[in-house]
């Protein structure tokens, strides 16, 4: 299943294999700017999510984290060229969906989901159920009905983004775990502060925002991260000396399926 070749190929031409709610490739082109005074520097990105910014920024050298480990199980194979083999379904199919989430499960339940077959698994879910969510019960099994999807492109060679991932550490965890050094360049966009953020399980509440928003102003280097801009969240960083930029950001999922621009906040410090 996994390819030792390692293909060269342009690093640009790379787009983020999963959907992702809360994504931020489009926030990239604003981040470059900064990263640029910063590109010789390690990033660190505590919740990596959906991939956009580390291949929208390419770092050379990078730590990616997060606390789902079926998405970091599926970046791991990234990593080392997965190939998905032909004789592994993958169709825009409600019956189909629903077997290979019952499939995926059943690997939890068994303790196999860092496995091969769970990294195929979680990217075909991911590909074919509803607008990019990545949700898990309190049982700890993926709960994502089908999408509505006229057309699906899907990929089976990820052999491309080897080349990009090679010099790439690639950790599960909560972010205080990280080890940091001085002068790292982290970039921090938690679940938002809103009462929707069961995208794993344990959710993230005000006191892990607090707990964030402490440990990033502890840090000696470059700070950027991003948020919903909620009262809260701009008044907790504004007290730690953050300066504050706002945005009007593209709004993918709402659960009272509202899809105006959400007003969303980019703190930085030592920049």
């Amino acid at each position: 299943m996994v390819s030792q070749l390692l293909v060269e190929t342009p690093f640009e031409s790379l787009r983020p294999p999963l959907k992702w709610a809360g994504g931020k490739r489009w926030l990239v082109p604003e981040l470059e700017g900064i990263w640029a005074k910063h590109h010789h520097r390690r990033m660190v990105e505590p919740f990596v999510g959906g991939f956009s910014v580390p291949l929208g920024l390419r770092p050379q050298n990078a730590v990616l984290n997060d606390t789902n480990p079926h998405l970091m199980n599926f970046y791991q194979w990234l990593q080392k060229g997965v190939v998905i083999p032909p004789y592994f379904q993958m169709e825009n199919d409600e019956k189909l969906y629903y077997a290979n989430r019952e499939r995926f499960n059943e690997l939890i339940a068994k303790g196999e989901h860092m496995s091969g077959e769970a990294a195929c698994l979680f990217y075909f879910l991911n590909r074919t159920g509803y607008n990019g969510l990545c949700r898990f019960n309190k049982k700890g099994f993926y709960n994502v009905p089908f999408g509505r999807y006229k057309n699906i492109n899907y990929i089976r060679d990820f052999r491309d983004y080897q080349a990009a991932l090679v010099d790439w550490d690639l950790r599960i965890g909560d972010f205080q775990d990280l080890s940091l050094q001085s002068g790292d360049f982290i970039y921090a966009d938690p679940p938002y502060d809103v009462p929707f953020t069961s995208y794993s399980a344990g959710g993230f509440s005000w006191e892990d925002q607090l707990r964030l928003a402490k440990w990033l102003a502890q840090h000696d280097g470059p700070v950027l991260l991003s948020n919903q801009a909620t009262p809260r969240v701009t008044k907790l960083y504004r007290k730690l000396g953050f300066r504050l930029r706002f945005f009007r950001a593209p709004r993918r999922i709402a659960c009272t399926g509202n899809r105006a621009p959400a007003r969303e906040v980019l703190a930085m410090k030592n920049i």
